[in-house]
């Protein structure tokens, strides 16, 4: 079992170490093949619009298309992301982290659930993994934590109970050791602050609606032309 912070990044191999906006990214791709299959693999339009949602995402990113690209680069040196072979009139990119390090579906979602919001408990890793797998209880979360810290090269962490906090929160290890979170009193958010994270999740889920919208139309347009290709 990890200990601590320190020695685990020690393990961790430095080749593989990513940055915040690599380790984004990569969240994001494993996000929406298990969330939204239908659309995946990404072109990058709809991958910098995942990277930059407001609903899901801790912290609220806000990257350009080049931020994105550099990142996909870093990623693909890594042997992590690839572009899809699929054909396709643009490039459209996938991720290979199930294939590169074997992991299985409940796995692969807590590691994405913890690439795109950050250090979390038990409990709310299985809540937001619901989207992506649904875990039995929080037995059955902590066994899947455990496989992922226990390997030879562990992949998540358990963190130091922070002063006020009952549970103890995971972190991922793609990005090093994770930064101290001291300083955080346990105290409920304002009135006022609850209601602009309830607003910003709002316009969030709004945002990633209209992209898969847009993405249906661009192919429906596409079968529209190739319809009417027939006849000319």
């Amino acid at each position: 079992m990890v200990s601590g912070c320190s020695d685990v990044r020690k393990e961790f191999p430095v080749d593989n170490l990513l940055d915040s906006v690599e380790v984004r990214v990569l969240g994001c791709l494993i996000e929406k093949e298990m969330t939204t299959p239908e659309y995946y693999p990404l072109t990058l339009n709809a991958l910098t619009n995942a990277c930059n949602q407001k609903s899901n995402r801790d912290p609220i990113m806000a990257l350009a298309e080049e931020e994105v690209v550099r990142a996909l680069d870093g990623l693909r040196f890594k042997q992590m992301a690839v572009v899809a072979a699929d054909g396709g009139r643009v490039p459209k990119y996938r991720h290979l982290l199930a294939e590169k390090l074997g992991l299985v579906p409940a796995e692969l979602a807590l590691v994405c659930e913890l690439m795109v919001r950050g250090p979390q408990t038990v409990g709310e890793l299985r809540t937001r993994c619901e989207r992506m797998h649904a875990f039995a209880d929080l037995t059955a979360v902590e066994e899947a934590l455990g496989e992922l810290m226990g390997r030879d090269t562990p992949l998540v962490v358990r963190l130091p109970r922070q002063p006020g906090r009952k549970e103890s929160r995971y972190a991922q290890l793609w990005n090093g050791e994770p930064e101290s979170v001291a300083g955080e009193s346990g105290m409920p958010p304002e009135a006022a602050r609850q209601r602009v994270m309830a607003e910003n999740e709002r316009i969030g889920k709004l945002e990633e609606e209209v992209v898969l919208l847009r993405a249906e139309v661009a192919g429906l347009r596409q079968v529209v032309e190739e319809f009417k290709a027939q006849f000319e």
